[in-house]
């Protein structure tokens, strides 16, 4: 890893870096490291991805590009303080006056350590919802393994008496049947419940903004 980033960490002796977009940035120094740009500009230091920049066009007219040795280190991204004074002095700027900068158009870039939280939230979602799913599903397979038993035995009932045999001969089945059909409404209410407490699980995770992708 660290010799990869020696062969692709780059410094741009430029004043300006221009994007892809069109737009310019008054920075200090740029530093290119394989996929990503990292530049500081008005003493605060910015990440973006290497495909939003146009080299070329920043390189104009600056002296050729010099090799030095890359840090390992984590991707770096502006500062809560730092975007919140950002925004305030653009808001302030009621003039018409252009901002000396354009460091509100560079998105902070998520650190590899963010990267990994957000993965591991988004499992921990997936993991719930798949739960909360499992448990109706279950619920649900053992209220129709009571109806479909009900049922059989009503048929077999049927078929003995159809037979000619009297009811004091077949009481087990009548039983049975009598037991299985009690315990179909607690079934139900236990579905019931189950889907009430998915439903509720749901909206509070929309409530939290999780990404519907998450919950499925």
């Amino acid at each position: 890893m660290t010799t990869l980033l020696l062969i692709t960490a780059l410094v741009i002796p430029t004043k300006t870096l221009v994007l892809r977009t069109g737009d310019r940035i008054a920075v200090d120094s740029v530093k290119i490291e394989g996929a990503q740009v990292t530049f500081r500009s008005g003493g605060a230091l910015f990440t973006i991805p290497t495909i939003e920049v146009d080299l070329d066009a920043s390189r104009a007219g600056e002296v050729p590009v010099t090799p030095v040795r890359a840090e390992v280190r984590g991707k770096l991204r502006v500062s809560p303080e730092e975007r919140d004074r950002l925004l305030r002095e653009l808001e302030e700027n009621h003039s018409g006056t252009p901002t000396p900068q354009r460091a509100l158009d560079v998105l902070p870039y998520p650190s590899v350590y963010e990267q990994q939280q957000m993965a591991s939230d988004e499992w921990s979602w997936r993991h719930q919802a798949r739960s909360y799913e499992e448990d109706v599903r279950r619920r649900q397979e053992d209220l129709d393994l009571l109806q479909t038993r009900a049922e059989a035995l009503k048929a077999h009932i049927a078929g003995l008496l159809s037979l000619g045999y009297k009811p004091n001969q077949f009481t087990y089945d009548t039983t049975q049947l009598a037991r299985t059909v009690e315990q179909i409404p607690q079934a139900q209410l236990e579905v019931d419940r189950a889907q009430r407490s998915y439903d509720q699980f749901r909206d509070d995770a929309r409530k939290q903004g999780v990404t519907p992708g998450w919950l499925r």
